[in-house]
């Protein structure tokens, strides 16, 4: 459970997103009434819901990243979907329930990776005396062996000591290519139970069911020793680790600080000024959405999992609809709501020098593996920033993912040349930003097709 201040945690998600204050403000609030609710007595705890959010504004503005940032600083199990993949219950589709079971791997898979690494080194050294004996198998003692080996245990000692000098040289990295034989798990026969819209919880159980009945064998595999090393690691991970208190934990944590982020929750309005079939489907939707929004208790092959104080996020452009367009039922489940404006240039420059997973950032990374060295010069990226807010005025405003269609473009020649122009330092200025951007720019019906 995060214990940063709403204060930190904006200033946590200016490292990564530009501007949108509005919208960092409101969902570090609302991670920060988690905390604040943990410290309240548990008859008052159990009546205090998080207050979800609608996020309004056009793609590429901050809209997915914000929630997942906020997600990764709290450690919460966070899932994203798109409204559209679901129907209502009936049809063919996804059900909406199907989106807290996904929740609930998602918790159960960070609570194994936590839970594996508290048990890495006793699942190490398991790893390693099992890699010992595939590389020098003990023999099994007999009474003759015992007569042989006479009162000082000479053969004992010696098998000893040659496998300290096999564990020396494993340690050491001299075994690492050497051919070991290792016998893997492989998994059962795949049944395929077939899918009944709205019942996907049986047929996950069924999945489950058919699974221990057909359960995995194993088979020899010829593989490198520190390849062994690592399925070993795992498998005795898998022993060490206890699968009903992973669940249990899981099951906590995504009740009490999953995040749901629903994606173009505007897609499932019904317009205001017509009604068709598709209307009628897409409200359909909305109310097969409205009890797990509200809080109830969905089925898991991991057990039951209550969605009283899961938040949710929705997100849309809603161009074509508005937040009122919703059935009043669901509009009340979304209390908050908060508008993110369009970028400008200077957001973009802000994009391209600011943030420490900023794309020139990650472009002088990958040309400096070649040996390529790339330095931005300000005006450069003040003419690049310039031309994507152009782009996205003339064509449709893609918001801050122009950056990658224009910026591959400026560096396309250069990423493929790099092999042999190994040594060489590149000054990207608005000279080769304009000359790489010649074409585009002087045919604008080539500029909507290229960017």
């Amino acid at each position: 459970m995060s214990t940063l201040t709403p204060r930190e945690i904006v200033s946590e998600l200016d490292k990564f997103i530009i501007g949108q204050q509005d919208a960092k403000k409101m969902v570090a609030i609302a991670l920060r009434n988690r905390w604040r609710r943990r410290q309240l007595s548990p008859e008052l705890r159990e009546e205090v819901v998080p207050k979800n959010i609608i996020m309004i504004g056009p793609t590429g503005v901050g809209k997915t990243e914000i929630a997942r940032r906020l997600a990764r600083l709290a450690g919460s199990p966070f899932f994203k979907v798109e409204a559209t993949k679901f129907t209502e219950v009936g049809y063919v589709g996804r059900d909406v329930e199907s989106m807290i079971r996904d929740l609930m791997e998602i918790g159960i898979n960070m609570v194994r990776k936590e839970e594996a690494e508290k048990v890495k080194i006793k699942a190490e050294a398991n790893a390693e005396e099992r890699l010992l004996d595939l590389l020098f198998p003990r023999k099994k003692s007999t009474s003759s062996d015992e007569t042989n080996a006479g009162e000082g245990g000479e053969h004992t000692g010696g098998e000893d000591a040659t496998r300290e000098k096999l564990r020396k040289l494993w340690r050491d990295g001299k075994l690492d290519e050497r051919m070991v034989d290792i016998n893997v798990a492989t998994s059962g026969p795949n049944v395929e139970v077939m899918a009944i819209p709205g019942m996907e919880g049986m047929e996950m159980q069924m999945q489950d069911m058919f699974s221990r009945v057909f359960p995995k064998k194993r088979k020899s595999k010829k593989v490198k020793v520190k390849e062994a090393y690592d399925i070993l690691i795992q498998e005795e991970s898998e022993k060490l680790v206890d699968m009903d208190k992973v669940a249990d934990i899981a099951r906590e944590r995504v009740e009490e600080s999953g995040i749901v982020f629903i994606d173009e929750i505007d897609k499932i309005c019904s317009s205001s000024q017509m009604t068709s079939k598709a209307d009628v489907s897409r409200e359909g939707v909305q109310r097969d959405l409205l009890p797990i929004v509200e809080g109830c208790v969905i089925n898991t092959k991991y057990g039951m999992i209550r969605t009283d104080h899961i938040l949710f996020i929705g997100a849309g452009a809603f161009h074509l609809s508005k937040p009122s367009d919703l059935v009043p039922e669901l509009q009340g489940r979304f209390p908050l709501r908060v508008e993110l404006r369009a970028l400008t240039k200077e957001d973009f420059y802000r994009i391209l020098t600011e943030p420490q997973n900023a794309l020139t950032t990650q472009y002088i990374g990958l040309l400096a593996t070649e040996k390529v060295e790339i330095e931005f010069t300000d005006d450069a990226l003040l003419e690049l920033a310039g031309f994507a807010q152009e782009i996205n005025e003339e064509t449709e405003n893609i918001g801050a993912r122009r950056l990658y269609t224009i910026m591959e473009k400026i560096l396309s020649d250069l990423s493929f040349d790099a092999p042999d122009r190994a040594g060489e330092k590149v000054v990207i200025d608005p000279a080769f930003v304009r000359e790489q951007l010649k074409d585009v720019k002087e045919d604008r019906d080539l500029s909507r097709y290229i960017l």
